[in-house]
């Protein structure tokens, strides 16, 4: 039986062992056949598979969303609209999360200039604000 051993096809991929068998646990690999013996070989089509996996990864998919992606591979009525929706909806998720870090990082930057930087923490105007935003959200 020709084929990668998980060993060769994680060496070849650039990942763990144990990657291998959780992208297999959740069906993002398809379960190889086995040898006699009980070793399982995979086919070479699992290193493309692995490096679309790692680079949708890359792009900020979820294992969830990676495998949809997968899953309209095998779909007979789907087009590249299909594929195209989820790209603009990624992309709008990562402007959500952008927004979302701005405000993060204004906050932040309010909290720093409030503080001189010296004197004890009792009277840290950065943890009396945290404090006071904690009993707020109360």
């Amino acid at each position: 039986m020709e084929g990668l051993t998980v060993g060769q096809l994680a060496k070849r991929t650039g990942v763990n062992i144990e990657t291998i068998r959780y992208y297999e646990r959740k069906g993002l690999i398809p379960a190889p056949p086995r040898t006699e013996s009980g070793h399982r070989r995979f086919p070479d089509e699992s290193v493309a598979r692995i490096y679309f996996i790692k680079q949708t990864q890359g792009l900020g998919f979820s294992l969830k969303e990676i495998s949809e992606l997968l899953l309209l591979r095998t779909k007979m009525d789907a087009s590249c609209i299909d594929v195209k929706a989820r790209i603009e909806n990624k992309i709008t998720d990562v402007e959500n999360r952008i927004a979302s870090l701005l405000e993060i990082k204004e906050a932040l930057r309010k909290l720093a200039s409030s503080c001189p930087g010296l004197g004890p923490l009792d009277g840290c105007p950065i943890l009396a604000a945290l404090d006071d935003k904690k009993r707020r959200s109360s």
